[in-house]
């Protein structure tokens, strides 16, 4: 009488099923690695434009803090008493301008080594948290400082006929025309801020 045999069905190794999981890992690090390249450049890139603004705005500030500083004029006449002069520490408000753009010049350029760490590392949090606290703050008293002097340089253009002042600006042309100009840049510089600002948000919004 003849045997009968049985067969026992072997399931798969259990190592098909691991190197199937740590396929499936490496692909999603090699996805991971892809995506942080990615962001990685692009926050490299809003970092180089960080960088050349700021570079920008020193320009613009101590133009305008050097302008508002040098801003004098003399009349070519006086009498023996009087002498008719213009300068911009005969308003305090001037002063304060020349002081505020000065600590906005001095804070850009301290800024500089932060900025260059985010591009050296795009993905750092820190330096760039530390680039938007400081510029909002810079930003607050640089626009105090233009929106300030730029009160005076209007008093100085067309007067205050309420209160009987009178415009300064076609006697002292030059004067008013320097005065101008420091605080046109100082509004310039104020848009710097605003953009530097965004240009961190947004990268902090895409970490």
């Amino acid at each position: 009488m003849a045997k009968e045999s049985t067969t026992i069905d072997v399931g798969e190794p259990s190592t098909v099923t691991k190197s199937a999981s740590h396929v499936v890992v490496d692909e999603k690090k090699k996805k991971g690695f892809v995506a942080a390249a990615a962001g990685g450049g692009y926050k490299r890139g809003l970092a180089i434009f960080d960088f050349l603004l700021r570079l920008a705005a020193i320009g613009i500030t101590i133009g305008a803090s050097s302008v508002m500083f040098t801003a004098e004029e003399t009349l070519p006449f006086f009498t023996q008493f009087l002498q008719f002069q213009a300068g911009y520490d005969d308003f305090p408000t001037f002063q304060f301008f020349v002081i505020s753009i000065a600590i906005v010049a001095s804070y850009l350029v301290l800024s500089l080594p932060f900025s260059i760490v985010t591009i050296v590392r795009p993905l750092a949090v820190a330096p760039r948290l530390i680039l938007l606290i400081s510029d909002t703050v810079i930003l607050t008293l640089t626009t105090a400082a233009a929106g300030a002097a730029a009160a005076i340089v209007y008093l100085a253009h067309n007067g205050n006929s309420n209160t009987n002042w009178l415009p300064i600006c076609q006697q002292f042309g030059d004067f008013c025309q320097a005065t101008s100009t420091a605080v046109v840049a100082a509004s310039i510089s104020v848009v710097f801020f605003i953009l530097l600002i965004v240009i961190s948000a947004i990268a902090l919004k895409r970490n």
